[in-house]
């Protein structure tokens, strides 16, 4: 079943310049070069805790986690989730799926020391090279939405995120005055596709909801459909990128492949002009509390690719 995202699309031509300036790849396309079924029985993860914390406080902690397939590693900026298994796919995923890969994350920012604060871990995709965007690389998986009543009960956060490893450039003003003069600066940057939740209020007749985030649009964030309890379970995601240096947008409900009806926006990534990219990961958030289990996520088939059809 999928949804209309026609507003977002009207949305999309007012925020950003020649939107459709190339058609985007669907993702999904072309030369797979990065893949996960998570269909062997016995794929597994060893965590080697303590995870890292550098982005806290400068600790790496090796050896970082890794799965036995290689395909899968801890990252040393946040550390991985603390309980990463696989488990059979749950129902209405991709025809034939028996296995699917749950996350969840307890202790997100530095391990045995609470923060009461939201923090983030991210489980990294290791995705060979790195690819120009003249290349058409794209990223895409399913993710599963449990019940509301599964979801970590804070509000006004993100608590799941898909994003992408890329390179861009862009012009900025340097100096002031008659000293002032424009500068092209290449960073490193992470497109990406959030999930954020709101709980239903005690005493309130609301029900719980969540809302698509689009990370990268070049003035912030783009909040994109709310998604009720009807519309829980699998849905499709993933990010393509043009030669014109944009990247595209895609999500469908369900746990079919992406088409072009599921372009939802397009945009040069906090302004930038990507000019390559190199790689996925996943964001598991959740309140450090050190009592607070993230929401449990899980994913299936997650892939990286290049080319076109």
């Amino acid at each position: 079943m999928r949804i209309c995202f026609a507003f977002l699309f009207v949305l999309s031509l007012f925020t950003t310049s020649t939107v459709w300036a190339q058609n985007p790849v669907v993702p999904g396309q072309g030369q797979r070069i990065w893949f996960d079924d998570l269909e062997d029985e016995e794929w597994e993860y060893t965590d080697n805790h303590p995870k890292s914390s550098h982005e806290q406080d400068n600790n790496v902690r090796l050896p970082g986690g890794i799965s036995k397939n290689k395909l899968w590693a801890e990252s040393s900026k946040r550390g991985h989730p603390d309980y990463i298994r696989r488990v059979e796919t749950p129902e209405g995923g991709i025809p034939g799926s028996k296995g699917a890969l749950l996350m969840m994350t307890l202790q997100s920012n530095v391990p045995f020391r609470a923060s009461n604060e939201l923090g983030q871990d991210d489980l990294i995709c290791r995705v060979p090279g790195r690819y120009s965007v003249n290349q058409y690389p794209s990223a895409m998986t399913r993710v599963y939405l449990p019940p509301f009543d599964k979801w970590e009960q804070h509000a006004g956060a993100a608590t799941f995120g898909f994003r992408t490893t890329a390179i861009g450039s862009r012009s900025k003003k340097k100096g002031g005055g008659l000293f002032s003069y424009n500068s092209t600066e290449t960073e490193e940057n992470w497109p990406g596709i959030f999930l954020e939740f709101q709980p239903a209020k005690p005493g309130s007749d609301k029900e719980p909801t969540a809302q698509w985030i689009i990370r990268g649009a070049p003035h912030g964030d783009v909040r994109g459909p709310k998604v009720t309890a009807e519309q829980l379970g699998w849905w499709t995601i993933g990010m393509s990128f043009t030669p014109d240096g944009r990247c595209h947008y895609f999500m469908s409900q369900g746990a079919d492949a992406l088409t072009g009806k599921d372009l939802v926006a397009s945009y040069l990534p906090y302004n930038y002009k990507i000019e390559s990219v190199s790689g996925m990961f996943f964001n598991v958030f959740n309140y450090d509390n050190g009592k607070s289990w993230s929401t449990p996520w899980v994913i299936d088939d997650p892939g990286f690719y290049v080319g076109r059809r």
